[in-house]
């Protein structure tokens, strides 16, 4: 039986960079950073006092006030995201058989800050001054659900909590439920709204974060000699995944062909990568074999690039691993410079500027860097970026608990 092909009808993108595709492309070609310093709380107990948030998001632009009021900052981005994605793939869910349509999200979060903002109220005054949907919010669960709800879709529905590499394993697994028949559409990424104290805090003290608050918007600076730590992001991504000859046959925009999808698990520590590169290696050359594609083919490598000690030079040797000589030669993004690293959503995010890359024949920059570590020698992908029209892309996404994704892309011309 011929496998069937998932192509990228709609994306979604509710980030720091812009909300909307216009918005979004706009944010990428302007090729700076805008990580700022926090805003949503006083940072100034903290170490670090930078982040990347989604300003100016109102939730009562995308849902019922009643309803926005109910769920959490969380569920309001993949609310957004999901309709933003709809309406550019040109889809009517009235039209549609809801059996055959489903959502898969990631979510390393969920709705910890609504949580934490409760549990404040909760010490205050008590039980009774709780927001009654709480106990609604609190399971990561939430984001793919409350899709399925709001739009009255009733296909396969999962969200997975994986992380740092969620986003990108729910298009991973919606591609994989497509391509068997399972579906014919998937709403498909990851969305996070960790932007509160307690979780800043904690991921303060494993001095994870960057502590450039003196320049913020230089803070995040993937594979630089002179990062420091990652800079905490928020927003969401949510891409329309559709079997091909059904996207073709209503004339829908196609960004790119999803070809392949490889997942592995580092199995030696809850926060470090495996220094061998090799578990991250293998993801790739997974996500590889699963497309039918060679390593030499592959033009463009959206990088996870965290902007972490640890990640990045482990990341390169995981790079050169697959890429041999070519490692030198392929062009290679760290986007997370431009907007943090949204944990969940990050995935999603970069999946998101793969299509617009390949759709618009231009590969964003590493923002931020500077001075290439001496460890994290590639061809980076620097200025205002590059015009080019890769066959296939590469995108990685890794994560806490060490979790390895890696997705590739085909240009749909």
């Amino acid at each position: 039986m011929t496998e069937r092909r998932v192509v990228i009808s709609g994306l979604g993108p509710v980030t720091p960079i812009g909300v909307g595709v216009s918005a979004f492309w706009d944010g990428l070609r302007a090729a700076r950073s805008v990580v700022r310093r926090v805003t949503r709380f006083d940072p100034e107990p903290f170490r670090s006092h930078v982040a990347a948030e989604v300003e100016g998001f109102d939730p009562t632009d995308w849902l019922d006030p009643r309803r926005a009021k109910r769920l959490d900052r969380c569920s309001h981005f993949t609310l957004a995201a999901a309709r933003l994605a709809l309406a550019d793939a040109g889809v009517d869910l009235a039209g549609e058989d809801p059996d055959r349509i489903g959502a898969m999200m990631g979510s390393a979060l969920g709705g910890v800050e609504f949580a934490e903002r409760e549990h404040e109220k909760f010490l205050a005054g008590g039980i009774r001054c709780v927001e009654p949907g709480l106990a609604l919010t609190v399971f990561v669960g939430a984001s793919s659900c409350n899709l399925a709800i709001e739009l009255g879709i009733t296909g396969p529905n999962i969200t997975n909590g994986m992380s740092c590499a969620s986003g990108a394993i729910a298009i991973g697994e919606a591609f994989r439920a497509i391509r068997r028949g399972e579906a014919d559409m998937m709403l498909a990424g990851g969305a996070e709204a960790p932007l509160s104290p307690l979780t800043f805090g904690a991921f303060a003290i494993i001095r994870a974060m960057s502590t450039r608050n003196d320049d913020p918007a230089t803070a995040s600076r993937p594979f630089d000699r002179d990062r420091d730590g990652f800079v905490m992001g928020e927003g969401a991504a949510v891409l329309v995944l559709e079997e091909r000859e059904r996207a073709r046959a209503r004339g829908a925009p196609v960004y790119a062909e999803v070809v392949g999808y490889g997942l592995t698990n580092d199995a030696h520590h809850m926060t470090a990568p495996r220094p061998d590169g090799r578990q991250a290696a293998r993801a790739m050359r997974n996500a590889l074999t699963s497309a039918g594609v060679p390593a030499s083919e592959v033009g463009y490598i959206n990088a996870h690039g965290s902007s972490t000690p640890l990640n990045d030079p482990t990341e390169t040797l995981a790079i050169r691993q697959v890429f041999d000589g070519a490692a030198d030669r392929v062009p290679l993004s760290g986007t997370k410079g431009y907007y943090g690293h949204a944990l969940g959503a990050s995935g999603a995010i970069e999946a998101a500027i793969c299509a617009l890359a390949s759709r618009r024949a231009w590969l964003p920059p590493s923002v931020n860097l500077h001075d290439p570590d001496p460890a994290c020698e590639l061809n980076y992908v620097r200025g205002d970026g590059l015009a080019a029209e890769p066959e296939f892309m590469l995108s990685n996404s890794f994560g806490f608990g060490g979790i390895n994704a890696a997705l590739v892309f085909r240009n749909s011309e």
